[in-house]
C-alpha cells in the first residue's frame, strides 16, 4: 500500500502537552501554563472596537480575494516607513494568519516532488510538515547553540543544490527567541535563492533591532501578522509581502483555497496599523520585565542559556542534564509539579535536550513557575 503524504505530518506536541494540562485541570490541579506561544493580553481597545463597527455596520461579506485596499495600502506604508523600503499594496495578499500566507508561498515555490526547502534545525515545527505535505523535502542545517540556533550564510550556501527552491529564516525565532544578525540576514539573501522570511514576532525586540529581509532584496517572500504584537491571535489575521510576479498566482490559490479574508476582521488590522496603541508598549515593557527576570532565574536553576533572547517570548534552554529525553522530562514536571513547558524534541532532532519555556504569562505565574521548577529538581 501507498503511503499516504498525511503520515509525513508530525503531532504539534506543545498542543499534545497543553491538552494534557487542561486534562490535570479539570481534575482540580493547579497548573502553571509555560508552554504555550500566546500573549496573554487582551487586543487593545479601538482594534477592538473598529471590528465590532465593521460588523455592525453590515461588512460580513466576501471581499478582493487579496484583502481590502485599505489593509493592503496600510501594510505596505508600514514596512515603508519601518524599514525604508519600496512596498506597494499591489505587493500585498492578506490572509487568514500567517500558516495559510505560508502554505501558499511553498505551494508556488515547490514545483515537483523532491523540491527542497532550507531551513535550521531546530525550527518551528509547522515548517518541514507544510514542506512534506507539498511534496517537498526539508533540507536541515544543523544550527549551532552558539550562534542562537540561527542560520549562518555559508552553511545555507554550503546547502544549495540543484533541486533548492528557497530558503527559510525566522528572526526573531520560535523556539529560541533569538535575533538574526542584520549581516547574516543580508549574507542570505545574496546567495540567489528565494527567501521566506518570517517576521511574525517583529516588534517584539527588547534592546536590540529587528531588521526585515526587504531591506536586502526584493526577491523575498515575507510573512507576518497581527497576533503576536497586537494580541490578536484569535483574529486569525496575517499577510504576505511578495515580488509582483509571483501575486496573480499566489492570488489564484488564496481565491480557490480561502476565498478571502474575513472582512470585518481586516478593519481591524487597519486600525492596528494606522492609530497610535499605547497598549502596545505596555505589553513590550512587561514581556521584557519577565525576560530579564528568567535571564536571572533560569541559570540558578542550571538551565543553559547559550544565547540571550532579544525577541518574541520564548528561552529556549539546555536541560540535557536533568534528562536528555525532553519529551519525557516535560511530561513529567507537569505529572509531578503541575508546571507545562514545551520538549525541545518539538522542534528537530537539533532540540533535543532543551525545554522551550513561554513568557507568556503573568510575571506572578512565572514566579510560581520558576519555585516548581525548583520542586522538580528537588524531588
Amino acid at each position: 500500500m501507498a503511503k499516504h503524504r498525511l503520515d509525513s505530518i508530525k503531532p504539534f506536541i506543545v498542543m499534545d502537552v497543553l491538552e494534557k494540562a487542561i486534562a490535570l485541570e479539570r481534575q482540580g490541579r493547579s497548573i502553571i501554563h509555560l508552554e504555550i506561544g500566546e500573549p496573554d493580553f487582551q487586543t487593545p481597545k479601538r482594534i477592538v472596537e473598529s471590528g465590532i463597527d465593521a460588523l455592525r455596520s453590515g461588512e460580513t461579506h466576501y471581499t478582493d480575494s487579496r484583502g481590502i485596499l485599505e489593509l493592503r495600502a496600510a501594510i505596505a506604508s508600514y514596512y515603508r516607513k519601518k524599514y525604508g523600503i519600496s512596498s506597494t499594496e499591489e505587493m500585498v495578499l492578506v490572509t487568514m494568519g500567517t500558516s495559510p500566507a505560508l502554505l501558499l508561498v511553498l505551494s508556488v515555490l515547490i514545483e515537483e516532488p523532491g523540491d527542497e526547502i532550507i531551513l535550521a534545525d531546530p525550527y518551528y515545527p509547522c515548517y518541514p510538515n507544510f514542506i512534506r505535505y507539498l511534496g517537498g523535502i526539508p533540507r536541515f542545517i544543523e544550527a549551532k547553540e552558539t550562534d542562537g540556533f540561527q542560520l549562518k550564510p555559508d552553511d545555507v550556501k554550503s546547502a544549495i543544490g540543484p533541486r533548492t527552491k528557497g530558503v527559510i529564516i525566522n528572526s526573531p525565532s520560535n523556539p529560541t527567541g533569538t535575533l538574526m544578525p542584520e549581516t547574516d540576514i543580508k549574507g542570505i539573501c545574496e546567495l540567489g535563492i528565494p527567501v521566506i522570511s518570517d517576521e511574525i514576532y517583529h516588534g517584539l525586540v527588547y534592546g536590540d533591532m529587528e531588521h526585515s529581509a526587504l531591506e536586502f532584496t526584493d526577491e523575498a517572500f515575507v510573512l507576518n501578522g497581527f497576533s503576536k504584537l497586537f494580541a490578536m491571535t484569535g483574529w486569525r489575521l496575517g499577510y504576505l509581502i511578495a515580488p509582483k510576479r509571483h501575486m496573480r498566482r499566489l492570488q489564484i490559490l488564496q481565491q480557490n483555497f480561502f476565498i478571502s479574508p474575513n472582512s470585518f476582521v481586516q478593519r481591524g488590522g487597519v486600525t492596528a496599523l494606522t492609530e497610535d496603541h499605547e497598549e502596545i508598549a505596555e505589553m513590550r515593557e512587561r514581556y521584557d520585565a519577565r525576560r530579564r527576570f528568567l535571564l536571572e532565574e533560569l541559570p540558578k536553576l542550571g538551565l543553559g542559556i547559550g544565547t540571550e533572547p532579544k525577541g518574541a517570548f520564548y528561552f529556549f534552554v539546555n536541560a540535557g542534564h536533568i534528562d536528555n529525553d525532553s519529551y519525557k522530562l516535560a511530561f513529567d514536571i507537569l505529572e509531578r509539579v503541575g508546571l507545562a513547558v514545551t520538549p525541545g524534541i518539538d522542534f528537530g532532532a537539533q532540540g533535543e535536550g532543551h525545554l522551550r519555556i513561554s513568557y507568556a504569562n503573568s510575571l506572578e505565574n512565572i514566579r510560581e513557575g520558576v519555585r516548581r521548577f525548583a520542586s522538580y529538581l528537588e524531588k
